[in-house]
């Protein structure tokens, strides 16, 4: 299914950008997270859902206010959204439904999510679903890390933006990063 429109929205840490399907309920199909140029975050959205920018659904418009609050630190359960994942294969739909199930201030890792969804030795192709995620914080492929470290992180600042994630959902990950308070 086809996006059907999409908004930009500043947020504490930044601009971000969501795009939505006229499903009813209206489907998330893209987020973007950090734009750092002006204008950018509408270019990439309009590019990549063929849709043109509107007034967000009422689901839509409660969703980025649940975003503001979350990455201002009043963290939010995304687990219920509703994603459209049509345009992903078999396998990273599997993937990227597990990891929608990763809570805030949790994490795990590529290997732990390969085993929850049946490839325990797929560590690495987990990896690439995570960077190919369309919608990420809500589906938070921050919260999925690798066993020996952080990993990487797709979205604008990359690791940077990953670790500031993690310090706003205070996440732990034990013997590898401890974030401040």
């Amino acid at each position: 299914m086809k996006a059907a429109g999409y908004c930009v929205f500043e947020t504490a840490i930044g601009t971000c950008g969501i795009a939505w399907t006229d499903a009813r309920p209206p489907a998330v199909k893209h987020f973007h997270l950090l734009e750092t140029k002006p204008g950018e975050a509408s270019e990439r959205l309009a590019r990549r859902s063929g849709a043109k920018t509107g007034a967000p659904p009422a689901e839509v418009a409660a969703l980025v206010e649940r975003v503001k609050k979350h990455l201002s630190g009043d963290l939010q359960d995304f687990r219920e959204v509703v994603v459209d994942l049509s345009e992903s294969g078999e396998f990273d739909r599997m993937v990227l439904l597990a990891a929608l199930r990763v809570p805030a201030g949790e994490t795990t890792t590529y290997g732990d999510l390969a085993k929850a969804v049946g490839r325990p030795t797929e560590a690495r192709a987990v990896g690439q679903v995570m960077a190919r995620n369309p919608i990420p914080l809500i589906i938070p492929c921050h919260r999925v890390l690798a066993a020996n470290g952080l990993g990487g992180f797709s979205a604008p600042g990359d690791r940077a933006t990953k670790t500031k994630l993690l310090a706003i959902e205070k996440a732990r990950f034990p013997a590898v990063f401890d974030f401040p308070e």
